[in-house]
C-alpha cells in the first residue's frame, strides 16, 4: 500500500506540474493562446481530453490518496 501512495502523491505532482506549467506558459507569452483559456492550442489539439477533465482527474487522485491514507494509517 505504501507504493501505491507514493505513485499516487507522484501522479498528483506531475498532472498538477503540467496543468501549472500550461497556464504559466501562456501567461509568459512563451506558447500561443488564441481563446485564453490558459491551455496550449499545439497542446489543446493533442491532449484535448486531459485538459478538459482536469477537475475529474484530480478529484480521483484525491480520492485515491485520501483512502490509500485511510489504509495505511487507519
Amino acid at each position: 500500500m505504501d507504493n501505491i501512495l507514493v505513485v499516487l502523491v507522484f501522479l498528483a505532482i506531475l498532472f498538477g506540474g503540467v496543468y501549472w506549467y500550461a497556464g504559466y506558459s501562456t501567461r509568459s507569452g512563451a506558447l500561443k493562446d488564441e481563446n485564453q483559456n490558459f491551455i496550449p492550442d499545439a497542446w489543446e489539439e493533442k491532449f484535448s481530453w486531459f485538459f478538459s477533465g482536469k477537475g475529474f482527474i484530480m478529484l480521483l487522485l484525491g480520492i485515491a490518496i485520501g483512502y490509500t491514507l485511510a489504509k495505511v494509517f487507519g
